[in-house]
């Protein structure tokens, strides 16, 4: 099981902003070796209760809350990580554990009961939290992401577009899933990830940014344009 302690920025940008940062941090940092040319994609199936309580629990900012969520990066994977994001203030708690893709497909139909089989607390946690609060698939998001690593402190800075979201279709592992984008796709969403402290060259590329910060997760995008269509 993998833990992360850390805190989030995120921005939104343009398109042309994406490019000039970008190239700034390509002399600076290191790239994502999964990168490729134009980034790399990520695909999330994010669970909530049947009164989508995570979600609206996000709309009134109440300090500690959490996301559970089902991510991949190649439909043709063999394996998921099912993760847990936990919010308190700004500090955040990110655990994940690697689960097998038929252990995943369980999952995406509400069977929770392939977690018992592993050996991690983790695993029993999520078994818990998702049975007892009868936690429901919500929604697919998908988007592409380019992404640069600090060596000094592993600080993380991401570009995420072409953010998309689906909740006519569950399966995760679908080679061709029919989504609807819920941006902007000339925005993009910068986030940048730190633990303890930002190099000052990041923290001047911050400052540069003439937007205010970013609150509203890709999550509450997606469900919150279904709820729009549903008024």
């Amino acid at each position: 099981m993998n833990k992360v302690f850390r805190e989030e920025k995120k921005f939104l940008i343009s398109i042309d902003e994406f490019i000039k940062k970008s190239h700034m941090l390509n002399q600076v940092m290191v790239q994502d070796p999964h990168n490729g040319v134009h980034g790399y994609i990520i695909r999330s199936l994010y669970f909530d209760t049947v009164y989508d309580s995570d979600y609206f629990e996000k709309l009134a900012g109440i300090e500690t809350r959490r996301k559970i969520r089902l991510r991949i990066y190649d439909p043709n994977a063999d394996f998921a990580m099912l993760e847990m994001k936990q919010k308190q203030g700004a500090n955040q708690l990110k655990r994940s554990l690697k689960v097998s893709r038929n252990d995943a497909i369980a999952l995406t139909n509400g069977d929770y009961s392939p977690l018992l089989s592993y050996r991690e607390l983790f695993a029993a946690e999520c078994y818990a939290m998702m049975t007892c609060r009868c936690y429901r698939p919500k929604t697919i998001v998908q988007y592409n992401r380019k992404a640069f690593i600090a060596k000094e402190n592993k600080i993380r800075v991401t570009f995420d577009n072409k953010i998309a979201a689906t909740e006519s279709c569950f399966d995760l592992f679908s080679p061709k899933l029919n989504m609807n984008p819920v941006l902007d796709p000339f925005d993009v969403v910068l986030e940048v990830k730190f633990n303890g402290f930002l190099l000052d060259y990041i923290r001047r590329m911050i400052n540069s940014i003439d937007r205010s910060e970013l609150s509203v997760s890709k999550y509450v995008l997606a469900l919150q344009n279904s709820y729009q269509t549903k008024i």
